[in-house]
């Protein structure tokens, strides 16, 4: 699978940003896909995804209520839509895919084997 994030860019605080990731397959055929950002000096942290099996959501709570993820299986396209967008919410944003990963470990990165170049997002104060 391969994988293209794309749709960073410079915001004020409060301001919003649609991030699209382009699939080589269709999302939700057995893969798992997510978003995942990391910010400078920190580790990858997890953002939200689709689970692989049952078109299932989970957020993490750092964004609950601010992002949304969707997806276009017409499109092979997945997307998270940025709202409310904090200074802490500036890093390179990914987006990844697995065939492997369980639902129980949806948020664990390890368990991500294809990846696209990250996009980068930048919240200004």
């Amino acid at each position: 699978v391969q994988l293209q994030a794309s749709g960073g860019g410079l915001v004020q605080a409060g301001g919003s940003l649609r991030l699209s990731c382009a699939a080589s397959r269709r999302p939700g055929s057995g893969y798992a896909m997510a978003w995942f950002r990391q910010a400078p000096g920190k580790e990858r942290e997890f953002v939200a995804a689709f689970k692989r099996t049952g078109g299932y959501t989970v957020t993490a709570d750092s964004v609950k209520g601010r992002f949304t993820i969707s997806r276009d299986n017409t499109k092979n396209m997945m997307y998270l839509q940025m709202d409310s967008l904090k200074p802490e919410d500036t890093a390179v944003y990914y987006c990844a895919a697995s065939s492997r990963v369980i639902a129980s470990a949806t948020m664990d990165d390890k368990m991500y084997d294809f990846w696209g170049l990250g996009t980068q997002v930048t919240v200004s104060s």
